[in-house]
């Protein structure tokens, strides 16, 4: 298990309490593409392709289109498309070569769903949700399973510095998320999940 993370003392943390050598633990700027580069380059001499990537990397914003910045608006879609397209343009290509791997990206429901104060997040993801359906139909014939995960309403670090007034403790728990890529990265080779969506029952918009 490799783990990735641009707080490198949350990242130790993280590393510590789950028993992965510090070895396997990098701090990484996804936005960063040399970056990406380099750490696909280091793992992949290490072990050769991986078998499941999870890009569970992104950052929130929330607010009505007149107030949101420009820089918010591309700093969103640097993060949350962009690296994401950097993950999978140096990790994929191993897969592809050896036919077989999975790929777990998070748009997220407001990557299928609009909602108001939401245009520059909803951008970046559903961004997100076209790139990687266009990449599932260029692998379909090389057995690498494509899997996009729908959340909404995650009581994360996400709410924490957003202005708006929720209930987060009716949202989905962080550990009810992460049981749900568990489940996605026990699944039979045979077949694939394309889609998973797990929402909130006050918070329902797919």
């Amino acid at each position: 298990v490799f783990i990735t993370g641009r707080d490198e003392q949350k990242l130790s943390q993280i590393a510590k309490a789950n028993n992965i050598p510090e070895s396997q633990a990098f701090s990484l700027d996804i936005t960063d593409a040399q970056a990406v580069a380099k750490l696909a380059d280091t793992i992949h001499g290490q072990i050769g392709q991986l078998d499941i990537l999870i890009n569970a990397a992104g950052i929130g914003y929330l607010n009505s289109f007149e107030k949101t910045e420009a820089e918010v608006f591309s700093q969103l879609i640097d993060v949350n498309l962009k690296g994401a397209f950097h993950l999978m343009r140096y990790f994929l290509p191993p897969m592809k070569e050896a036919k077989k791997g999975l790929v777990i990206n998070i748009p997220g429901v407001l990557g299928r769903a609009p909602m108001a104060g939401a245009a520059a997040y909803s951008a970046s993801k559903y961004g997100l949700n076209g790139m990687v359906k266009s990449i599932r139909e260029e692998l379909k014939r090389t057995e690498v399973r494509i899997t996009n995960l729908y959340l909404g309403g995650v009581d994360s670090d996400f709410w924490d510095n957003i202005d708006m007034r929720v209930n987060r403790d009716k949202f989905i728990n962080a550990k009810e998320a992460g049981r749900a890529v568990w489940f996605l990265c026990q699944q039979p080779t045979s077949g694939v999940v394309s889609e998973m969506v797990i929402q909130p029952f006050n918070h329902q918009v797919i």
